[in-house]
């Protein structure tokens, strides 16, 4: 959640957020490339760990007619959600003229269709998540068919436009995140299992899961859709090496991302200074997700402000934030990093207020949040 707001800090207001493309090897830089890449780590490793916080609190209940009623009321109001206070905070456009269907979505479509497989066995469920991630990309899609539209909001990331003002971006495609969230929801036995065994297993799987990356990327054939390539210098070679697919996940983007996340799973479980402060954003993933989001937007406008630029300038149904097109605006990456700094120690405060008001109130409204 911290790694994340660097990302949102950087693409709303990071100088050449509108125009460079960090993951563009003829225009970016070493620094602007793992600045990004580091924050792929975020959003598959939330939807595994949503599935696999659905495993301990349906274990938890022991009810399955509660359980499932808990988590498709909890889908449908988290997509509810996406579609009105993030897109707003992400957007500022009370028009709503572009709508996203991001990880928050993703998530709330998860908790759905995991609702209506809460009796099937475990195994079932796993082997169903392994499945999606190792072999939906090999789905073919005829282009320009009815049935290639329908199945590109489920499978592909793809934008549509609604009207001649209006248009709607499947920035993350439900089914392939559905297979994250589903092997995240089989993990949960793992938790189950003794501190000294649930070690060893997350380092086998994580290193697994590393070397079956670099295996399927060097043979550079199949498990993404960009191969790499040799570049200009070494350095690039291996930004070349390391830039996978996200928009849809591929293969290899699930298979570095969550071998590194078993890794951190493994190592992380002993607590130090630092776990107290980070339990506080913890405790509150989806308050903070959707407050960060206004802070760094109100933050961009008084930024834009002090830069000359006037209100009547700002474009808010373009999909740039209020950034005006064709004209330069931002902050160079090095204020970028101070000002996410900044911004997750002021979110701290907020959090841990929340926190305990959470831990001292139990009304239903607050098992949402």
């Amino acid at each position: 959640m911290i790694i994340m707001a660097l990302d949102h800090v950087r693409d709303l207001l990071h100088v050449s957020s509108v125009t460079q493309r960090p993951t563009d090897l003829t225009t970016t830089t070493p620094i602007l490339f793992f600045t990004r890449w580091v924050t792929y780590l975020c959003a598959p490793i939330f939807v595994f760990l949503a599935g696999t916080s659905a495993y301990l609190s349906f274990k938890s209940r022991g009810n399955l007619s509660e359980s499932r009623k808990f988590l498709l009321k909890r889908g449908l109001w988290i997509v509810l959600l996406e579609f009105s206070a993030v897109n707003f905070a992400l957007f500022f456009d009370a028009g709503f003229h572009t709508l996203i269907f991001e990880v928050i979505g993703a998530i709330g479509f998860g908790f759905i269709i995991l609702s209506l497989l809460l009796k099937s066995s475990l195994k079932t469920i796993c082997i169903t998540g392994l499945i999606i991630i190792f072999f939906y990309g090999l789905l073919p899609l005829t282009p320009g068919s009815t049935i290639n539209t329908i199945l590109s909001l489920l499978f592909s990331s793809s934008a549509f436009t609604i009207s001649s003002s209006h248009v709607f971006i499947m920035g993350y495609p439900p089914i392939p995140w559905l297979g994250i969230m589903l092997v995240g929801f089989a993990a949960g036995k793992l938790f189950e299992l003794p501190g000294d065994q649930r070690k060893k297993i997350f380092i086998r799987i994580g290193l697994g899961s590393l070397l079956l990356f670099i295996f399927l990327r060097f043979i550079n054939v199949f498990g993404d859709p960009f191969p790499w390539s040799s570049q200009k210098d070494s350095i690039f070679s291996f930004l070349s090496f390391i830039n996978i697919s996200k928009y849809p996940p591929s293969l290899l983007f699930c298979l570095v991302t969550m071998g590194i996340m078993f890794l951190v799973l493994a190592f992380a479980e002993r607590e130090n200074r630092f776990t107290p402060i980070v339990l506080v954003y913890g405790k509150v993933p989806l308050f903070y997700f959707v407050l960060h989001f206004y802070i760094i937007h109100i933050l961009l406008l008084i930024i834009l402000f002090f830069q000359g630029i006037h209100w009547s300038e700002m474009t808010f149904a373009t999909g740039t934030f209020g950034r005006p097109v064709g004209k330069e605006s931002g902050l160079a990456l090095w204020v970028i990093y101070i000002i996410w700094i900044a911004i997750v120690t002021l979110l701290y405060i907020p959090c841990n207020w929340f926190g305990k008001y959470k831990s001292g109130h139990h009304y239903w409204w607050l098992r949402y949040l």
